[in-house]
């Protein structure tokens, strides 16, 4: 079908073409010497009659009417979820559950992601941004992850990542733990009261339900969650004996029960995690100080 359809074409054009010639010649031809010229009005029939032509007007149409209903994307309508944005999820899903999300709960993750990222760019886009930190400080997180995504930290040798244990080992070590039990918050005259009468058997049953076990706390984390005289007075309580301790929240009455000493870590059991964490703190350094070459482009001024 193509075929004739491009030679009809080819003498419709060289038809009219020749017409041309003959009505602008100002030289006279005799009749029996010149082709007959063809009217205007039956070239442009045998244009429409073309079914090239036909199908060059209807691609056009087509292509037309698919730029008006799907113009193509704007730079600032593409969202791209980077791979370091998706290990952020990980990472801190992680934090928060102990392990790794299943691709159902990441993929919710990055959807909740994508539709904040579109409110954003909406909002912003009519001006809801101006003068709200929070959006500010969305912004500068947005900042903070395309520099993370930037860094490239090149494999640590054997040297450094053993010099780095031995300055970062207290991090690997398995700290002392303690067991113990405690009553809810009280003044101090009540817990005393409340100690005569466990010591005697006497409690109620209420407080006995709300007197709840710590198990295999790590001694470090006593202070920062009790305060430091609980902390001090409960590694020097006997094992099995109730006595009164103050804690940041009030008074207690408290047992020790177990104390499971702790022990230092050998760099080749965790030498894994140790570069992990060596990877993960290279990365912050080198990130910060890409902040601080942006920083050099500032004045900073302090107001008295």
């Amino acid at each position: 079908m193509s075929a004739p359809a491009m030679s009809n074409a080819a003498q419709t054009f060289e038809g009219a073409s020749a017409h041309a010639v003959l009505r602008d010649s100002d030289s006279h031809v005799h009749a029996q010497d010149a082709a007959p010229a063809r009217p205007w009005r039956a070239t442009v029939r045998g244009l429409v009659r073309e079914p090239l032509l036909h199908f060059l007007v209807l691609g056009s149409c087509i292509f037309a009417a698919d730029a008006i209903m799907h113009p193509p994307a704007k730079e600032e309508k593409v969202i791209t979820v980077t791979k370091a944005l998706r290990q952020s999820f990980i990472d801190t899903f992680d934090e928060d559950k102990q392990r790794t999300p299943s691709e159902a709960e990441l993929q919710k993750m990055v959807e909740a992601w994508v539709a904040s990222e579109i409110l954003y760019r909406e909002g912003k886009a009519l001006g809801v941004d101006r003068g709200d930190e929070m959006i500010r400080e969305r912004v500068a997180f947005k900042l903070q992850y395309l520099i993370f995504d930037q860094v490239r930290v090149a494999q640590p040798s054997e040297e450094q990542l053993r010099a780095w244990f031995a300055e970062n080992h207290a991090r690997f070590d398995e700290p002392e733990r303690v067991s113990f039990f405690m009553t809810p918050p009280v003044d101090e005259a009540t817990a005393r009261r409340q100690l005569d009468e466990i010591r005697d058997q006497r409690e109620s049953e209420e407080l006995s339900e709300q007197t709840r076990a710590i198990l295999d706390r790590p001694v470090p984390s006593l202070s920062p969650g009790f305060g430091d005289g609980f902390a001090d007075g409960l590694l020097k309580s006997p094992l099995n004996q109730w006595t009164v301790l103050q804690s940041k929240d009030g008074w207690h009455v408290v047992r020790l029960d177990a104390r499971k000493p702790g022990a230092p870590a050998k760099f080749e059991d965790v030498r894994d995690d140790a570069a992990k964490m060596w990877h993960t703190e290279e990365t912050r350094k080198q990130a910060w100080e890409a902040v601080s070459r942006l920083k050099t482009n500032y004045t900073i001024r302090y107001e008295p």
